[in-house]
């Protein structure tokens, strides 16, 4: 019955920012499992660090709350995180007028985190040690090939 609203909080009190947990941004899962952004402007497994990272650069104010998504399967470290980030000012009006909404900032995080100098190192990288003896492990749940 509770709105999840109280007269006493504001929007500057950080419960009343918005959560983005990495699963979010992530193309590699379904909607079912969390993904709230189209697939084609999802990224391949974001962390929690690469979202802050992102968003901070922005100008936004943002926090990290060691937590792990409900519909996570992994337990791992890896896919704990969720970043709580501030849009709004305390009347209500958006604290920056290029995120005014979670889906503005979701977007604005999924178009920069493949632009982070970590993901551009990556990219060279990754052909080559998935075609070194350690790939083995990486292929067992792909059986469709």
């Amino acid at each position: 019955m509770t709105t999840g609203w109280s007269p006493d909080k504001t929007h500057s009190d950080r419960e009343r920012w918005i959560c983005i947990y990495p699963a979010y941004l992530n193309s590699k899962k379904t909607l079912a499992e969390g993904r709230r952004v189209p697939k084609e402007k999802g990224v391949e497994n974001p962390t929690y660090q690469e979202i802050r990272d992102v968003l901070s650069a922005a100008g936004l104010k943002v926090g990290v709350e060691n937590k792990l998504y409900c519909r996570e399967k992994s337990k791992e470290m890896l896919y704990r995180g969720r970043i709580r980030v501030q849009i709004k000012n305390d009347n209500g009006s958006p604290l920056n007028p290029d995120f005014p909404t979670r889906e503005s900032v979701m977007l604005h995080a999924c178009a920069m985190i493949p632009k982070l100098k970590s993901r551009q190192g990556k990219h060279t990288s990754e052909p080559a040690q998935s075609s070194s003896g350690g790939g083995g492990g990486k292929k067992k749940g792909k059986g469709r090939r």
